[in-house]
């Protein structure tokens, strides 16, 4: 397939009909923040160490693992995953907006989930799709079944047939409303929970580092984050840099307290 196919429009426009690429460089700067548990890091590493010997294992005829699935809470660094391997393969990353391939003819949809598999299938990308659970759900569990069956019925073949130098990666909050027949077809799969303290230890870490501190900032920012999303801290902490450098002093604690207030997050646990 082309990469000026005009209905994906893919790779060079940022803002395309069907998806957004981003460079290797551009999913390095994404995810230099991330921080992963001991369980996924483990597995991010063997599975790009894996791509890496690629030739070995085909030699044994071992089969290439491709296709991730990730499912967890939201803001646990699910996305972050994907920007991070696609920046360590030096691949592109394809992210697919699924409000633009979800079409009110069901018919029509399975022909865009079609488009965006052939288009990896051709290009050497990492293909990334998000809130999976909104094409890949159980058939058993839908107002239209078989205009849905259909649907998944063309998801099911297209993961079936992807192979090449690409790599799929879809994310879930709602793993168990996934079709098991493609729950099935992911070779490699990641569970993601909230932070523990160790994580929030080290993504505090990450968020402060190099930026002037108003005293021991780490520890307020360590009891008042618990309870948080990765998402929900980094959004915390970046309000209260805004307000440190506003009144063009150091930050403190009164500005992530005052952050946290206002941002008001999900899990607020107060």
């Amino acid at each position: 397939m082309s990469k000026n196919n005009a209905n994906l429009r893919l790779p060079r426009s940022k803002g395309t009909d069907m998806a957004t690429f981003y460079t290797p460089k551009e999913c390095g700067k994404k995810a230099k923040r991330i921080v992963f548990s001991p369980v996924n890091r483990q597995i991010v590493e063997e599975f790009i160490s894996i791509i890496g010997l690629k030739e070995r294992f085909e030699q044994y005829d071992v089969p290439i693992p491709n296709k991730i699935v990730m499912f967890g809470p939201p803001g646990t660094g699910k996305t972050l995953t994907a920007f991070y391997i696609a920046a360590r393969l030096e691949l592109p990353l394809i992210l697919v907006r699924l409000d633009s391939i979800i079409h009110s003819h069901l018919g029509e949809t399975g022909s865009n989930v079609r488009k965006i598999f052939d288009y990896a299938k051709a290009t050497p990308c990492v293909l990334f799709l998000d809130e999976f659970d909104a094409i890949g759900r159980t058939r058993d569990n839908n107002d239209e079944v078989k205009e849905m069956a259909r649907v998944v019925n063309t998801l099911l073949q297209s993961l079936d047939e992807f192979e090449g130098n690409s790599i799929f990666i879809a994310a879930t909050n709602l793993e168990e409303e996934l079709d098991q027949a493609i729950w099935r077809r992911f070779d490699t799969k990641m569970n993601y929970s909230m932070p523990d303290d160790a994580g929030r230890t080290e993504f505090i870490s990450l968020l402060l580092d190099g930026f002037e501190l108003d005293g021991p900032i780490h520890e307020a920012a360590l009891g008042l984050l618990a309870g948080c999303s990765f998402a929900d801290m980094e959004q915390i902490v970046l309000k209260a840099k805004r307000k440190a450098i506003i009144e063009d002093g150091s930050l403190s604690r009164k500005h992530l307290e005052d952050a946290y207030s206002e941002y008001r997050p999900k899990a607020d646990h107060k």
